[in-house]
C-alpha cells in the first residue's frame, strides 16, 4: 500500500469542483474526516476517521486527485445462487473483521453477499494493495499488446531516469516479483519508513515523484537473491506500463478489464503529486466489481474467450515465483500464492480477493481492521473464513472432487 499524506483543513481551502462532493458525505463522515490531524498520514489517523476515509477517498478533492475508470455498458451478471451454509457465525465474523463487505462467489453465483460500517453495495471502497493485482495484470496485458518486450528486459529500458541508479540492471520480472535488491523499509508503524515517506518526498523539477524517490535508494543484495515486500517497486511498475503504453493506467485499466469485463460503476485511481495513478495502492471501486475482478482472473483473464494476457503468463503471476519464509505460502507476480493452487490480492487493514480455481471460488472483501494496518488476529480469522467456505463447499459435493 502507499500512504499518500491526506492534509486536510477546513471547507475554506476546497477546490471548486470538490465542494459538491464534500456535500455528498453524510454530516458525521464530513465531521470525523475534517478532524483528521493536518500532520499525519492517513496510516496514524484512528480507526473512526478511517471509517469515514476509507470510503470517500475520491469524493472530495480536499482529500486527493484522481483519475475516473470507466465501465462499459452493460454489467456482467452476478446471479444468485442458494445461501451458503457456513459452520460460523457471520454476524461475528464481520464484527471481528470490522468489515464493510464481504461476498462470496461460486461458479459464478452469489453465495454470501454482506454489507457492515454503514456501507453498501453502492458505495466504492479502497483497495490498498489489491491495486497490485491489479497492475501486475495490466503488465500482462502489456505484454500480450506488445507495448513490452519481454519480461527480462531490464527497468530503466522503459524508465530511463533509473539508469544509473540501483534499479539500472533490474528485471521487469524481478520488479514484479519483489526481487531487485534495492533497500526498502515497509514497516507500516514506522513513519520513517519508506513506505510512509515516499510520496512525501519534493521530487527534482521535471521528474515523477515516485522515480524521484526510487533512484535514491541503494543496493543491499544482487538482483534475483531476496524477496523484499515493497510498495514502491509496484509503484514503478505501474510507471513503467504507463510509459510503455503511452496512456494514464486509469485509461487501460478501462479499456483492457473495466469496461469489457463488464464492471458496473466507475472505479477511481488516487494519483500522486505528480499526476501518476498510485500504482500499488488506492483503486476505489464497488465490493461487486472487486468480485467481478476476481471473477475476470478465475477466467483466465478473458474477455470473449480471448485472455488480455500471454499465454501462460496467468498461470505463473498466480503461482509461486519466489519463497516468503511462510510454510505452504509464496508470491508469483503481485500476487500471494498458496501451495494449494489458490491465491489472493491483498491490502492493509481487510482489503481481499481470495480465488480458489479448484473451487471455482472468489471471495472478495474490504474492511477496517481495528487492531491495524496487518492486525495479525483479524488476518488469521480471515484465514480461517476462507477455509471454512472451502470446506463448506467441498461439503455440498460441488467442490470435493476437484479439491481431491
Amino acid at each position: 500500500m502507499t500512504f499518500k499524506k491526506i492534509a486536510l483543513g477546513t471547507l475554506a481551502v476546497l477546490a471548486v469542483g470538490g465542494i459538491a462532493g464534500w456535500f455528498s458525505l453524510d454530516k458525521e463522515t464530513r465531521g470525523l474526516i475534517a478532524a483528521a490531524p493536518t500532520n499525519k498520514d492517513l496510516l496514524f489517523w484512528s480507526q473512526p476517521q478511517r471509517d469515514a476515509a476509507f470510503r470517500a477517498m475520491d469524493r472530495i478533492s480536499l482529500l486527493a486527485k484522481w483519475h475516473d475508470v470507466p465501465p462499459g455498458g452493460t454489467p456482467s451478471a452476478l446471479p444468485p445462487g442458494p445461501p451458503l451454509k457456513l459452520p460460523l457465525d457471520v454476524d461475528a465474523y464481520m464484527a471481528g473483521q470490522r468489515a464493510a463487505a464481504v461476498i462470496v462467489l461460486h461458479d459464478g453465483k452469489v453465495r454470501l453477499e454482506r454489507y457492515g460500517l454503514g456501507f453498501d453495495a453502492a458505495g466504492r471502497w479502497t483497495s490498498f494493495s489489491v491495486a497490485k493485482s491489479i497492475t501486475s495484470t495490466l503488465l500482462g496485458a502489456a505484454l500480450k499488446d506488445g507495448f513490452i518486450k519481454n519480461m527480462d528486459d531490464k527497468v530503466s529500458d522503459y524508465i530511463p531516469e533509473m539508469k544509473g541508479s540501483a534499479y539500472d540492471e533490474v528485471s521487469i520480472r524481478q520488479l514484479l516479483t519483489m526481487t531487485s535488491g534495492v533497500k526498502w523499509n515497509e514497516n507500516y508503524a514506522d513513519p520513517n519508513s519508506d513506505v510512509a515517506r515516499f510520496n512525501n518526498h519534493q521530487p527534482e523539477p521535471g521528474v515523477d515523484a515516485l522515480v524521484s524517490y526510487m533512484r535514491k535508494l541503494p543496493r543491499e543484495v544482487p538482483p534475483g537473491t531476496r524477496w523484499l515486500y515493497s510498495t514502491g517497486e509496484t509503484n514503478l511498475v505501474g510507471i513503467l506500463v504507463s510509459r510503455a503504453t503511452k496512456k494514464p493506467l486509469a485509461t487501460y485499466l478501462s479499456e483492457k478489464i473495466w469496461a469489457p469485463a463488464g464492471m458496473e460503476q466507475k472505479a477511481t485511481w488516487i494519483l500522486s503529486k505528480t499526476g501518476q495513478e498510485i500504482s500499488g495502492c488506492c483503486i476505489q471501486a464497488a465490493p461487486r466489481d472487486f468480485a467481478r475482478f476476481g471473477q475476470f482472473i478465475l477466467g483466465g483473464a478473458s474477455v470473449g474467450g480471448r485472455s488480455i494476457v500471454p499465454d501462460g503468463w496467468l498461470e505463473q503471476a498466480t503461482t509461486t515465483r519466489v519463497p516468503i519464509g511462510q510454510p505452504g505460502r509464496g508470491y508469483g507476480y503481485q500476487w500471494w500464492t498458496y501451495d494449494s493452487g489458490a491465491f489472493t490480492a491483498r491490502g492493509i487493514f481487510g482489503q481481499g480477493i481470495f480465488i480458489d480455481p479448484k473451487r471455482k471460488l472468489v471471495i472478495a472483501s474490504n474492511a477496517d481492521w481495528g487492531g491495524g494496518a496487518r492486525d495479525p488476529v483479524a488476518s488469521a480469522a480471515r484465514e480461517a473464513f476462507y477455509q471454512a467456505v472451502q470446506k463448506a463447499v467441498d461439503e455440498e459435493g460441488g467442490g470435493a472432487a476437484a479439491a481431491r
